[in-house]
């Protein structure tokens, strides 16, 4: 079952709950997936990659949402944009802690040979491909960045 499929299931049992806040949350989640298909080259569906990096995308908005909310002191916005966050989360792979992403880019930066932090391109195009979806773009430079650094 792929996640347009899973989102609608989702959405029908939201439905039938009457639970409001998840149904526009999944709403919301599925308009960004026929958004992506009906653009350009989007006609035969999307790949699951594509669908992560929709998810993804989202998720960091959510967050950065709610970080802005809570500074600005507007709890009200902050606790919708992270219940918003939560249900995204639930289609999103289990995230890679801090010990897990080093060790794979121990072993990205065995592969390439990079030593300097000029070298950084190179294992960051790796990196972002490989961990897409399963860490956060901004841990994997400040990681990548500390141990090309030392």
């Amino acid at each position: 079952m792929n996640l347009k499929q899973r989102i609608d299931q989702d959405i029908k049992q939201a439905m039938l709950s009457k639970n409001k806040e998840e149904l526009t949350a999944l709403r919301g989640i599925k308009s960004l997936i026929l958004l992506a298909e009906t653009e350009k080259g989007g006609g035969d569906g999307l790949t699951s990659e594509t669908e992560m990096k929709i998810l993804t995308k989202s998720a960091k908005q959510r967050k950065e949402s709610a970080e802005l909310f809570r500074k600005e002191g507007r709890t009200d916005l902050a606790e919708k944009e992270e219940f918003e966050l939560d249900v995204i989360n639930r289609y999103l792979p289990e995230q890679m802690s801090e010990e897990e992403i080093r060790a794979v880019l121990e072993k990205i930066i065995q592969d390439t040979g990079a030593s300097q932090p000029s070298d950084m391109g190179k294992v960051m195009g790796r990196a972002t491909g490989q961990l897409a979806g399963k860490a956060d773009g901004k841990t994997i430079a400040g990681l990548v960045k500390q141990m090309l650094a030392s």
